[in-house]
């Protein structure tokens, strides 16, 4: 059993780190396509991992949040990009933002077909099938929660990006202000809420999305 364990927490750290790099190149892919070179010129359309990896965001919190037993999110170096290159700058600022969670929910599907299919064969034995199996459920629910928390609206996190240009006059300059304490805001669900206040309302909002989607890909 204890075993298991840490095979499950090693294995979803490698697998965050692994999806965030696709994540962030996403982001830098959709912008070059959409007119902006700043990503391809920097050189971050690479799959090389020390490219993109972030010593604290990609490595220690993965980390941290496996030890205390968390949902296990990360994320990655941003990738350079210049709205004022991209063709139609309000439009596709929204698709650039949303190529990285797009990137995730594709992994998590790709994740879910593999296992549908090796499932099917499975014999319940506890070799090799059974870890790759139990690698394949931890990969789908890294990249659904990856997903789904990249999608609140609070800067550095990709909702931000999706929000922000979609709102005009007081509405923008409000959700500005609200942006100036993101990170606070993000510390608090983060660590507070949950390990000091003993309320988890990320912990719900991911078991509402990304658990949920989770028990539907997999058929649970």
């Amino acid at each position: 059993m204890f075993r298991n364990v840490i095979f499950t927490e090693v294995i979803s750290v490698v697998l965050v780190m692994f999806s965030v790099v696709l994540h962030e190149i996403a982001h830098g892919w959709a912008a070059y396509r959409l007119g902006d070179p700043t990503a391809k010129q920097a050189g971050r359309l690479t799959l090389n991992p020390l490219v993109h990896l972030d010593p604290f965001g990609s490595v220690l919190l993965p980390l941290m949040l496996a030890i205390v037993g968390g949902p296990v999110f990360a994320f990655a170096k941003p990738v350079p990009y210049n709205p004022r290159n991209l063709r139609h700058p309000v439009r596709d600022e929204v698709l650039v933002a949303l190529a990285g969670p797009f990137c995730n929910l594709l992994q998590a599907l790709v994740g879910a077909l593999l296992f549908r299919v090796l499932y099917s064969t499975w014999t319940g034995d506890l070799g090799v099938s059974y870890y790759v199996l139990s690698g394949l459920t931890s990969y789908i629910y890294v990249n659904l929660t990856l997903m789904f928390f990249n999608l609140i609206p609070l800067p550095p996190l990709d909702g931000s990006a999706i929000v922000s240009p979609l709102l005009k006059g007081d509405a923008r300059v409000a959700y500005y202000k609200v942006q100036r304490y993101a990170m606070p805001i993000l510390l608090i669900l983060l660590w507070v809420l949950p390990y000091v206040l003993r309320f988890d309302p990320l912990g719900v909002y991911l078991n509402a999305t990304a658990g949920n989607l989770y028990n539907v890909l997999l058929g649970v």
